[in-house]
């Protein structure tokens, strides 16, 4: 699942945490048989957190949950627009 988040990282530029649906336990990383991400280009920045995880995510990776992880290390709220979160990346 490590590659699954590096991917997403590269694709959407912000880092993610991938958890299981059931109990919120985080995914190991060497978890095999996982498809990759398929998305080539990122979502238009003024989609929100929300629109990403129910559209591209949960239909990529369905029975997995995920995280947005701003820069400053905390979870994005659903509403924060993607063109917010990736602008933090920018100022490290």
């Amino acid at each position: 699942m490590k590659d699954v988040e590096k991917k997403i990282a590269k694709v959407e530029g912000f880092r993610v945490t991938i958890r299981h649906g059931r109990d919120g336990r985080n995914v190991r990383g060497d978890k095999g048989g996982i498809k990759q991400y398929d998305y080539e280009r990122a979502l238009k920045g003024a989609k929100n957190v929300k629109d990403w995880r129910d559209g591209r995510f949960a239909r990529s990776f369905p029975g997995f949950v995920v995280e947005v992880i701003k820069a400053d290390g905390k979870v994005a709220h659903g509403r924060t627009l993607l063109t917010t979160v990736r602008d933090g990346y920018l100022d490290d």
